[in-house]
C-alpha cells in the first residue's frame, strides 16, 4: 500500500510539474526551446546574421493597432537570415507594448511573403542546421501567436512556403481578390517546419490540411474563404487602400480598453493550448486583474446599454 501511495505521489508531482511548465510557456516573453531541448539560440543567430537583406518594420499607432511589414520586395519579401532575427526582435518589442490591442501583418509592394531566401536555405543544408532553424522559427512564431494582441494577416499577392506558415500564426487572415496562399513544401522535398502544419490543422481540420499540404494546392481567395482559411476577401487592390480596409476590419474586434482586449486574447490562448483545469484557472487569474477595474466599473454604471 505504501509503495502504491509513493508511486501515486510521484505521478502527482510529475503532473504538477508538467502543468506548471506548460502554463509557464504561455507567459509572455518565455521561449519555447532552450539548451535542454538541444537548442542553442546564439549559435543559430550567428549563422542567420551572415545573410542580410530586407527588414521587418514595425509601426505602433496610438489607436493600439500595430503594423508589421515584411519588407524585402526585390525577393517577394522572402525571409533573409537578418529578417528572421529582426522578426524575433519585433516580437519581443510587441510583448512589451502594453498599450497594444491589435496587429496587422502585411508585405511590402502588394506581396505577402514568398518564404525563405534560398541563399540562407542552401547554407543551412545539413539536417542539424535545418532543425536548428526550425526550432528558431517555431519559437518566434509561437511567441508571436501568444501575443496578447488580436492579429490579422493581410495577404496580397503570394503567401508561399514560410509565408503561408506565417499567416497561420495570425488570429485572422484577410485576402485580396488576386492573392494566393500556397504551402509549397512538398515541392521543395520537405514539410512545413515553422509550426504551420500544426496550426493549419487547428484552422481547417486535419482532412482539409492533408489535402492542402500533400497537393501543394494553390488557394486563391475564394477557395481559402470557402475552406475557412480566409476570414474575408477585400476588394481593394492598391496596397495603401487594402491596408486601410484591413485596419477598419480589425477595429471592430479591438474597440475597448487595452486590458480587456488583451485579457480576452490571453483567455483564448489558454483555452486553445492548456488542459481544461489550467485554462479555467487562467480565466480566473485574468478576471482577477479586471474585476472592479476602471473598465468594469464604467460598464456596470452603463448597465443595459450594451443590449441596444
Amino acid at each position: 500500500m505504501f509503495r502504491w501511495l509513493s508511486t501515486m505521489s510521484t505521478e502527482m508531482a510529475k503532473n504538477i510539474l508538467t502543468v506548471s511548465a506548460r502554463t509557464k510557456l504561455l507567459q509572455t516573453g518565455v521561449s519555447l526551446y532552450n539548451t535542454s531541448h538541444g537548442f542553442h539560440e546564439e549559435e543559430v543567430k550567428k549563422i542567420l546574421e551572415q545573410f542580410p537583406g530586407g527588414s521587418i518594420d514595425l509601426q505602433k499607432n496610438q489607436n493600439g493597432i500595430g503594423i508589421l511589414t515584411l519588407n524585402n520586395p526585390s525577393k517577394m519579401n522572402a525571409f533573409s537570415g537578418v529578417m528572421m532575427l529582426q522578426l524575433l526582435e519585433r516580437v519581443i518589442e510587441l510583448e512589451n507594448w502594453t498599450e497594444g490591442k491589435g496587429l496587422i501583418v502585411h508585405g511590402a509592394k502588394n506581396t505577402f511573403c514568398s518564404g525563405s531566401d534560398l541563399n540562407a536555405v542552401k547554407a543551412l543544408s545539413t539536417p542539424e542546421k535545418g532543425v536548428a532553424l526550425s526550432m528558431f522559427m517555431q519559437n518566434t512564431l509561437t511567441r508571436f501567436m501568444r501575443l496578447p494582441l488580436i492579429s490579422v494577416a493581410l495577404v496580397q499577392g503570394w503567401a508561399m512556403g514560410g509565408g503561408a506558415e506565417f499567416t497561420t500564426a495570425c488570429d485572422f487572415r484577410l485576402m485580396t481578390v488576386e492573392s494566393v496562399i500556397r504551402f509549397v513544401h512538398k515541392d521543395m522535398g520537405i514539410v512545413p517546419s515553422w509550426g504551420g502544419a500544426s496550426r493549419l490543422i487547428e484552422i481547417i481540420g486535419s482532412r482539409q490540411a492533408l489535402k492542402v499540404l500533400s497537393g501543394s494546392l494553390k488557394l486563391d481567395s475564394e477557395k481559402a474563404l470557402n475552406m475557412g482559411l480566409a476570414d474575408e476577401v477585400l476588394q481593394c487592390f492598391e496596397e495603401a487602400k487594402a491596408l486601410q480596409e484591413a485596419q477598419e476590419w480589425l477595429e471592430q474586434f479591438v474597440s475597448g480598453p487595452p486590458e480587456v482586449i488583451r485579457g480576452l486574447k490571453k483567455s483564448v490562448c489558454s483555452g486553445r493550448e492548456l488542459l481544461l483545469e489550467e485554462a479555467l484557472q487562467n480565466e480566473r487569474d485574468v478576471l482577477g486583474t479586471l474585476w472592479g477595474g476602471p473598465a468594469n466599473l464604467e460598464a456596470v454604471a452603463k448597465r443595459g446599454k450594451h443590449t441596444k
